[in-house]
């Protein structure tokens, strides 16, 4: 199983719209679930502790193999998530592992 992890700072300089942000991305990815057919699991959400020093958002979500990581790229839906994401954040840090 191939496990994709990826933390998010997002745009804003405003700690409110900020916030706003990272809920919106996590609940657009976490409704991933079932629409495409490759992601076994997904778990995003916005940071909750430490403002300010961690990253405002992050997701891990499971596949089966690399293929399958792949094919949740190109699938439209999560194009669409991320050009959403595109619109509000600012860095992306990912990690790919064998779990």
């Amino acid at each position: 199983m191939i496990r994709h992890i990826v933390v998010f700072q997002m745009a804003s300089d405003d700690a409110a719209e900020r916030a706003a942000h990272a809920a919106e991305s996590a609940r657009r990815l976490n409704a991933l679930v079932g629409v495409v057919p490759t992601l076994r699991a997904m778990s995003a959400g916005a940071n909750v502790l430490a403002h300010g020093t961690n990253w405002d958002l992050g997701l891990v979500a499971d596949f089966d193999d690399e293929a399958g990581l792949d094919a949740y790229l190109v699938h439209p839906a999560h194009e669409e998530v991320g050009a959403y994401l595109a619109t509000v954040r600012g860095d992306r840090l990912a990690v790919d592992i064998v779990a």
